[in-house]
């Protein structure tokens, strides 16, 4: 999670920090007393649930009944886009535009909004418009894009609710791109603000801003992206600020593939984007002010104030480094990369004191920002250098410097992925300028050319699943598997498609490869069936197995309940199509297989246990994909509870079936697992499986891993816990997990809330 960002003077007001600073001034200084005022201040090691409680619709200034993706059809693109153009060249006395044109300025917007992104669990990214709040707000790698924001204020207040912070901030550098020169590829409006800091974990385990703690080069811990905290990418100046090129390159490949960027894309965009703008570092650091967050009030929200002569313009502090990159600042240009190899670079520092480089033997001959009678000569990041130095780097950069158009072309492409690849499937575009081009990283599914199933299509369908031999646990667990791949972080995964079906998928451990085979084989014995059968009617209906495994948890959930005694219908809703193998990153696939996955009773790796560190339990990382699948915390608890009496736990194994009728739809693990004749006990050394006995007679009742007895062990989940454990609980317990369940099988249906006329 993310600790205390260390500033370095004042008092501050409204720091994200949970350490509160207080005192008077006595003399030359201030008096500072340290206070605990959070649960989390006296129990760091306690099992954080807030993430799950983030960005309720009671949140929402808006209201509860607001939805954005119906206002934003309404929005005039077009008169946005000219209010934007004229934006970017009215400069502004208060913050002025380097070279007369804000185009740069808000290209770097757009590009850190977006370029957060991370692929292991699909956070970051600009899709919610977080760069407005802490921490991203505050990381040095974004000084100055407080100025940007507010450079765009008079058009958010001009279009108020049909227009999010989030679309408007990658709106604008997109059409600030197409203002200098580039023929963008598209664009898609669709982005859903967020009225409050994202809380998720997990940015980072430093306690300050820019330290290399996080490995070099392959061994960059995961989840991350940025090689250390505060940056989006990598350090400018080389690997924890060594000057070396070939290092660098080798930070720069891991973090971009990190972000989901091949090798040609990386080139593309540092190449495209440095041909625009300028890096500023008038003077040294001990002038910077305090990030956004921590500024004095009458800020007025702005940070990093820079008390050196004038502060802006000329004298302004944004990186520390202090260079233009091309001949035509704000036109779109191949300098930078004739530039990279006609010269030989030598070592310099800027006026605040990092490494970067100068052309040797250049003439002076690039503008200055804001003096038209200056010149400076050409000059290079460490990170710049590294695609000249980088042999599969100088390859594609070469190419490119060769190949003007084409070159224009892959920055186009990549800068539409880098802004557009947290926005799901194309059916969650919104928006006339959406591209016709579907790209595989969008998750693609062929378009459906079939009739929907009806309710007697459904009960004959329901009939043969049951028929089939597949049991109550193969049927929940596999439907489960489909469908809770869904990730709201980036909209990827979930069960419209199948995917579960192809390869990487359906080699994930969890997932139980060879048993997976034979249910699927199943699944498609029963739709050749019914689509024959259809077919022969000279009916158009057919079913997908996308749509037959969710079909088969629910009807497996049906039987389980009526077990239990309540006869209750799971709601359905066809409509989902199957994805082939060339609709699938296969990379990305294998690249995010999960190590845990707690509704399913799995951790891959409990000899990493340690119980003093809270975000190296599997309970930790249940939290964490509970946020991801947008669950509450009830949701949660009750989803937990059914999959483990229903007997969907990986391998089919006891651990966590606290209930002696397995199959059934009972309230038995919560009652089982909160009673008090039971004594828990570790049974390995890294306390992650337990048996309980009973108290009485020493006898061996249950089995069960730290991911089942965190329910009574945690307050909070204790609370909910024993809410479903009640004697009068049976049929809420089997009504909210329900609920909870067809809320999980269609997390992933677009198609279901987002109806585009254009």
């Amino acid at each position: 999670m993310l600790r205390r960002l260390k500033v370095k003077k004042g008092f501050s007001i409204g720091s994200s920090s949970k350490e509160v600073c207080l005192g008077e001034e006595r003399g030359g200084g201030m008096k500072i007393k340290s206070r605990k005022r959070w649960i989390t201040d006296w129990w760091p090691n306690r099992l954080n649930l807030k993430i799950l409680r983030q960005n309720c619709p009671t949140q929402n200034p808006y209201g509860e009944d607001f939805n954005y993706l119906e206002e934003v059809k309404t929005l005039d693109i077009d008169s946005v886009i000219e209010d934007l153009k004229k934006l970017m060249r009215t400069p502004q006395s208060w913050w002025p535009a380097d070279f007369g044109h804000y185009g740069p300025l808000f290209v770097r917007l757009t590009w850190h909004s977006s370029g957060s992104y991370r692929i292991y669990d699909g956070r970051g990214g600009a899709r919610d418009g977080s760069i407005r709040f802490p921490p991203r707000i505050n990381w040095p790698d974004n000084i100055g894009l407080d100025k940007a924001i507010r450079l765009l204020w008079p058009i958010k207040k001009k279009y108020g609710r049909k227009l999010s912070w989030a679309d408007l901030i990658v709106l604008a550098g997109t059409i600030a791109l197409e203002d200098m020169g580039v023929k963008i590829l598209g664009f898609s409006l669709g982005r859903e603000d967020i009225f409050e800091p994202d809380e998720s974990p997990d940015w980072g385990p430093e306690e300050e801003m820019l330290t290399s703690k996080r490995g070099k080069k392959e061994s960059l811990e995961k989840p991350f992206a940025a090689t250390e905290m505060g940056l989006i990418y990598v350090n400018p100046e080389g690997p924890g600020g060594n000057p070396d090129p070939v290092e660098s390159a080798k930070e720069i490949r891991i973090a971009f593939a990190r972000m989901g960027m091949n090798d040609e894309e990386t080139v593309a965009l540092i190449a495209g984007g440095h041909a625009f703008g300028k890096a500023h570092g008038a003077a040294s650091d001990e002038y910077l002010g305090s990030d956004p967050t921590s500024s004095s009030v009458e800020k007025m929200g702005l940070g990093w104030e820079f008390n050196y002569k004038s502060g802006k313009g000329s004298d302004t502090f944004i990186s520390g480094f202090e260079l233009t990159w091309s001949m035509t600042p704000t036109r779109f240009a191949t300098y930078y990369l004739k530039f990279l190899f006609d010269y030989e670079w030598e070592l310099i520092k800027s006026p605040a004191g990092k490494y970067q480089w100068v052309a040797k033997d250049a003439p002076e001959m690039l503008p200055d920002a804001h003096d038209p009678y200056k010149k400076h000569k050409p000059m290079m990041l460490t990170a710049d250098l590294a695609l000249k130095f980088d042999p599969k780097y100088a390859k594609i950069a070469k190419r490119f410097l060769e190949n003007p158009e084409e070159f224009e072309r892959a920055f186009a492409r990549a800068w539409f992925k880098l802004t557009h690849r947290d926005m799901g499937p194309v059916a969650c575009y919104v928006g006339k300028y959406v591209p016709k081009e579907i790209f595989v990283w969008q998750d693609p599914l062929p378009e459906r050319n079939f009739e929907l199933i009806d309710e007697e299509d459904i009960k004959w369908l329901k009939e043969k699943i049951l028929k089939s031999g597949l049991s109550v646990s193969q049927l929940v667990y596999t439907a489960w598997s489909s469908a809770s791949t869904y990730r709201n972080s980036d909209r990827r995964g979930g069960a419209n498609g199948a995917r579960i079906r192809l390869n990487p998928i359906n080699r994930w451990k969890v997932n139980h490869p060879d048993d997976l085979l034979n249910i699927i084989a199943v699944y498609e014995k029963i739709q050749k069936e019914f689509n024959q059968m259809q077919e022969k009617k000279g009916s158009k209906k057919r079913v997908s197995i996308a749509d037959l495994i969710i079909l088969g948890g629910n009807v497996a959930i049906e039987v389980a309940a009526k077990r239990a005694g309540y006869d209750i219908k799971v709601p359905f809703i066809p409509g989902r199509v199957d994805a082939t193998q060339d609709q699938i990153e296969v990379e990305f696939y294998e690249m995010i297989e999960p190590f845990a996955e707690g509704f399913r009773n799995y951790f891959e790796w409990p000899e990493r246990i340690d119980e003093k560190d809270i975000y190296s339990t599997p309970e930790y990382f249940l939290i964490d994909r509970a946020q991801l699948l947008t669950l509450t915390v009830p949701e949660m608890v009750v989803l937990v509870g059914g999959l483990r009496v229903l007997g969907a736990v990986y391998k089919y194994t006891k651990n966590g079936v606290l209930t002696n009728r397995p199959g059934v739809l009972t309230n038995d693990f919560f009652v089982n697992l909160l009673d008090m004749s039971n004594d828990w006990e570790s049974i390995d050394e890294k306390r992650y499986l337990f048996k309980g006995y009973d108290r009485e007679t020493g006898e061996e009742k249950w089995i069960a891993t730290r991911l089942d007895l965190v329910f009574g062990h945690h307050d909070e989940l204790r609370a909910v816990a024993e809410v479903y454990a009640s004697d009068d609980a049976g049929e809420k317990f089997v009504l909210d997990f329900v609920n909870a369940w067809s809320k999980i099988m269609n997390l992933d249906r677009c198609d279901l809330k987002v109806k585009n006329p254009n």
